[in-house]
């Protein structure tokens, strides 16, 4: 293995490369295929496609199926939020963060292969596979983000983390069309079980994130040599975090955009976890099928994202990564309150592609500029970016509780999603109270 120096090309494209390795999760499990395969083993129609019963037994519970798959999401984000302080004061304290990015990286690929098997008879399986298959994906994106001020100096960070983002797109797109051509076209391929090519996805997914990851890991460095781990660390992640989060008094900017970043982020990933199930429930499809239409969207959303990361980079160079950030909140205002009038599928593409655009802006930007504002000489990265993830992740809960009760108040997804609107805005003006400048100064942990 080559020792390259920080901020050498190929050390820096092979960090953004754990990108194209690890999105396809994202996109074929969380968005794409797994969605429709889950929904059509758990509801039961009629011979003229009229549901019958959307209902699932589990645990002994009787429990509708997007309640259950909903649950699921919801603990393993909270197992996430538990776990995360907890592993990167670990792996900063004794300098192996490509030891837990490999082991998170290969629980949730092999979690996504196991993903063939999931059936009704042993439901149990399945939704333990999809569970640990999410904490795999957003445990290992702690350690993976945790690297960018370590192998990147602040002016690249801009931009490796959209050439992260967009390599992430471009991989991922590339496996959900082999996937659904597969899918679609089962014939070519010699299969006579039509479900064979979905469940092969699965695996698929898995083997590919595995695969090209491990050209991610041959370049990155192990981490920050330490001290080994004792019983009296098992704890130094969340005293870390108290720590950090102590240090903030002294660092009003970085404080400022963390507040800021938590309260825009609760919006965005509220509306990319609900978007699908707007399409389904709001829209007139007609004589089209929502499922085509729908996977249609998703593919807009990743091919314009490309665009979106890489404008939104070039951008922010010429006018800063604030300013930037203001208007990709203002660009999210708009896209909201134009999806609260949108009726017809097509409509729903241009919704998509507005998402697409700003979606991969918001979030390698959000990034690299909580990177570029850490305090100088911090060596606890890892402990910094999880505490950057923690927010995120309880942001996720706190947005989709809202929406749930704003969608069952007003009985209207329309409703919620303008009710949205109200954090974008008060991100904006967030963003508006963060320093343009700070004096430099040391991070208190390294002391």
């Amino acid at each position: 293995m080559e020792n390259l120096q920080k901020g050498s090309k190929k050390l820096l494209n092979a960090w953004a490369f754990y990108d194209w390795a690890n999105s396809v999760y994202s996109l074929v499990i969380t968005s794409a295929i797994f969605p429709i395969f889950y929904g059509a083993i758990t509801i039961i129609k009629n011979d003229e496609g009229q549901i019958i019963s959307d209902k699932v037994q589990f645990l002994g519970f009787n429990l509708n199926n997007d309640s259950l798959i909903s649950y699921v999401t919801a603990l393993a984000f909270l197992a996430v939020s538990i776990l995360s302080p907890f592993l990167s004061g670990i792996s900063d304290y004794v300098g192996n963060k490509k030891s837990f990015l490999k082991f998170f990286c290969y629980l949730g690929a092999i979690s996504c292969i196991g993903l063939f098997w999931f059936s009704l008879d042993y439901l149990w399986f399945g939704l333990l596979c999809y569970f640990l298959a999410l904490i795999g994906f957003w445990s290992s994106l702690v350690f993976y983000n945790s690297y960018l001020p370590d192998i990147a100096f602040p002016e690249q960070q801009d931009k490796i983390s959209a050439k992260g983002f967009s390599l992430g797109y471009i991989g991922s797109v590339i496996l959900l069309i082999i996937c659904l051509v597969m899918i679609l076209k089962f014939e070519w391929f010699g299969f006579e079980d039509e479900g064979l090519p979905t469940r092969l996805s699965f695996v698929l997914t898995g083997v590919w994130w595995i695969g090209f990851s491990q050209y991610t890991y041959y370049y990155l460095p192990k981490g920050n040599k330490k001290q080994k781990i004792t019983k009296n660390v098992l704890f130094n992640g969340y005293k870390e975090l108290r720590k950090i989060w102590n240090s903030l008094t002294h660092h009003k900017r970085l404080k400022r955009y963390l507040v800021a970043f938590f309260t825009y982020s609760m919006a965005v990933q509220t509306v990319m976890l609900i978007a699908t199930y707007f399409g389904i429930e709001e829209l007139d499809w007609g004589d089209q099928d929502p499922t085509t239409g729908l996977i249609v969207s998703i593919l807009l959303i990743q091919l314009v994202a490309v665009l979106g990361a890489t404008l939104t980079s070039r951008l922010a160079i010429v006018i800063g990564n604030i300013r930037t950030l203001i208007i990709l909140n203002i660009f999210w205002i708009v896209i909201c309150v134009y999806a609260y009038f949108i009726i017809t599928p097509q409509d729903f593409y241009v919704a998509a592609a507005g998402v697409g655009l700003v979606m991969g802006g918001i979030q390698a930007l959000s990034r690299s500029t909580y990177s570029k504002m850490l305090p100088i000489n911090t060596l606890d990265t890892a402990s910094y970016f999880s505490f950057y993830d923690v927010a995120e992740k309880i942001g996720i809960v706190i947005g989709m509780l809202l929406y749930g009760i704003v969608a069952e108040i007003t009985g209207s997804v329309r409703s919620s999603i303008l009710f949205l609107v109200i954090f974008f805005v008060i991100g904006v003006i967030l963003l508006l109270r963060v320093p343009k400048e700070e004096s430099i100064k040391k991070d208190p942990l390294a002391a």
